[in-house]
């Protein structure tokens, strides 16, 4: 037979659905209280280094270049057009060879009259030579005969007082006698300093026709080595690096027309970020890399100012140079700046400035996960920053860039 069931009570319905609710709400609040889940990253991708402890160089490097020590540039002292090119580029030259010939019908003219004008001018100061010497000697001339006249004038003077005295002449005539004796004594003091001044005056005309002479030939000359360098010589020993101008072409007065260079003397110039540069000193000690050996080399000049935010450094090279090194070539430069001792250090991330703070992950659980911690960076080298606080000895950091999980502070390394 059947069994009446008996209703539920609404109570009962009512708090089940309470207990319901409360139960969703707190699996609600717990699953929004966990933390996302961390992204993962595959650790073959990842650069990983360890934190040590002991000495670290601190460097700094920059791209540059390698040029002769010494470079002469062979200018055209006059324009003219390249007549003959007799040397090219990688030509071994001595001081005389001659590199090209120009020619400039201007220059041969300007030499000719100046040959002219100093032949001229020779020619006239002999003849101003001839004519006051001639003038000087008349003179002496007229000097010797006014001496003689009144030498005779004075003895008659001295005969007319004797005479006078025994009453054979008048005293007239004595007196006479005497006043012409004073008349020549005054007229050869005149001719006398007139022959003095002959003296002079030839002395100083020659002095300025000499002059006029020697700036003439000057003139000349310099004239003369206007024509002897339309033969362009190499000036010093070395090899010819440039000729830029063709037979034809015309070259302007201080146009370069040629560039030699010592291939065996060579320094290098290295392109520092002006941020780095501040360390940078004379003579501390440098490393070249020429992609085929490393020179040692040394700092012998920076550059005071700033070009493009880098600071020119010039690099003398200590030890010999390896086979295909040679001028304009591409190198790379450290320079050491300086030596610490017993300093916490790392590999040097790919963010972060010297002296700064930087957040850095950290591996943690054996290397499975990576977490990211704020860690005080201090002086920097090429590949390696100094350590003030953050980490400890034995941390294993992660120096690769991870600037696409900036929103996370934990990930996974598969």
């Amino acid at each position: 037979m059947d069994i009446a069931r008996q209703p539920k009570s609404k109570r009962n319905k009512i708090l089940y659905a309470v207990g319901g609710v409360i139960v969703l709400i707190g699996i609600t609040a717990a699953l929004a209280t966990l933390k996302p889940a961390a992204p993962s990253v595959e650790g073959g991708t990842l650069m990983i280094d360890s934190v040590r402890r002991g000495p670290l160089i601190i460097q700094v490097r920059g791209p540059g270049t390698l040029v002769p020590e010494q470079i002469r540039w062979v200018t055209a002292v006059t324009a003219g057009r390249v007549e003959r090119r007799l040397a090219e580029p990688g030509q071994k030259v001595t001081p005389e060879t001659v590199l090209m010939v120009l020619t400039n019908p201007d220059v041969q003219l300007e030499a000719l009259e100046s040959e002219r004008q100093l032949t001229q001018a020779q020619s006239e100061r002999v003849n101003v030579q001839v004519n006051l010497e001639s003038q000087r000697l008349n003179q002496q001339s007229v000097v010797a005969t006014t001496r003689a006249d009144y030498n005779e004038a004075q003895r008659q003077a001295v005969v007319a007082d004797s005479l006078a005295k025994g009453n054979m002449i008048s005293r007239i005539e004595a007196t006479r006698l005497h006043e012409k004796a004073a008349e020549l004594s005054t007229r050869l003091h005149a001719e006398e300093e007139r022959l003095a001044l002959y003296t002079s005056v030839v002395d100083s005309q020659l002095a300025l026709q000499r002059a006029q002479v020697a700036r003439l030939r000057a003139v000349t000359q310099f004239q003369r080595d206007r024509v002897r360098s339309m033969e362009v010589k190499a000036g010093a020993e070395g090899v010819v690096q440039e000729l830029p101008l063709e037979v034809g072409q015309w070259a302007q007065s201080g146009a370069t027309l040629a560039k030699v260079v010592q291939p065996g003397r060579l320094k290098a110039v290295l392109r520092i970020p002006d941020t780095q540069a501040k360390d940078v000193a004379i003579g501390q000690p440098s490393a070249i890399d020429t992609r085929n050996g490393i020179i040692p080399g040394h700092v012998v000049r920076i550059d005071p100012a700033s070009q493009g935010g880098t600071v020119t450094v010039d690099v003398a090279l200590d030890g010999p140079l390896p086979r295909g090194a040679r001028p304009d070539l591409s190198v790379d430069g450290t320079i050491e700046i300086a030596h610490l001792n017993d300093v916490l250090f790392t590999g040097r991330p790919a963010y972060g400035q010297a002296n700064s703070t930087a957040e850095i992950f950290r591996l943690t659980d054996g290397g499975k996960y990576a977490e990211r911690v704020k860690v005080q960076l201090g002086r920097t080298s090429v590949n390696a920053v100094e350590i003030l606080g953050g980490l400890k000895p034995g941390d294993r950091v992660i120096v690769s860039d991870l600037s696409r999980f900036d929103a996370v502070d934990r990930i996974r390394i598969n």
